[in-house]
């Protein structure tokens, strides 16, 4: 069983969303478009975060990737991408029907310490 890392309230409220919102020093954006395949895609990006919930610092070095969940149902996302380098602060995910997707990303550290999820965001495809 993995422990939580506690990361800031500001990290977690800023990860990713339609607005752009500062946390920890940068912004974050996601978006959604169909290509004229009809492929649905999201594009996220993020900012790494700085410090933990208990305001003590963390450095890239400390980082080793993001866990991005997502789906249809808020309540269950039932999807997930695993990115193991903590220098990617972008991720396209593809073939998405149409509908209303879902996000969240959260930290994993070397040690192997998870965050909690950063704030719920959806777009509509």
């Amino acid at each position: 069983m993995k422990r939580v890392i506690k990361m800031s309230t500001a990290w977690t409220a800023a990860v990713f969303t339609g607005a752009v919102l500062t946390g920890c020093g940068g912004s974050s954006d996601i978006s959604a478009e169909s290509q004229q395949s009809g492929e649905g895609y999201a594009s996220l990006s993020w900012n790494a975060p700085a410090t933990r919930a208990n305001g003590e610092g963390i450095r890239m070095g400390e980082l080793s990737g993001y866990l991005i969940s997502y789906g249809r149902d808020p309540e269950e996302l039932s999807e997930a991408v695993r990115i193991d380098d903590a220098n990617v602060m972008d991720y396209v995910i593809r073939n998405l029907d149409q509908g209303t997707w879902y996000f969240t990303i959260q930290v994993e550290d070397i040690d192997g310490l998870v965050s909690a999820p950063s704030q719920q965001v959806s777009k509509t495809i």
